[in-house]
């Protein structure tokens, strides 16, 4: 039987959804903040300032991409593991996010 599954037929896919939905909710955060930091501290927005908004901007739009195919993946019932290069680009999404921090912070 194709299809069918055993056990809870909801929970696991249905978690992993929340789970990329709360991620995705907590980039956008960080990226409003570093926007925030960008835009009013310091004496004004310099050049690398605006550059590291920018590129968490930039990375949170692809990380938003992905983590909606991921979402609409996870609806099949049995839905098949992430691709090796989606994954990767996950990672660097979240790489240049902490990147553009840094240089905010900095």
């Amino acid at each position: 039987m194709q299809g069918t599954r055993t056990g809870d037929p909801g929970a696991q896919p249905e978690r992993t959804r929340f789970a990329w939905r709360r991620t995705t909710l907590t980039f956008a955060v960080a990226v409003a903040l570093g926007v925030r930091a960008a835009l009013y501290g310091g004496d004004g927005t310099s050049a690398p300032e605006a550059a590291a908004a920018s590129a968490g901007v930039l990375a949170w739009v692809c990380f938003l991409v992905l983590a909606h195919r991921r979402i609409t993946a996870m609806r099949e019932d049995r839905p098949a593991g992430m691709d090796p290069v989606a994954v990767w680009a996950a990672a660097l999404c979240t790489l240049a996010m902490a990147t553009a921090g840094v240089i905010l912070l900095w």
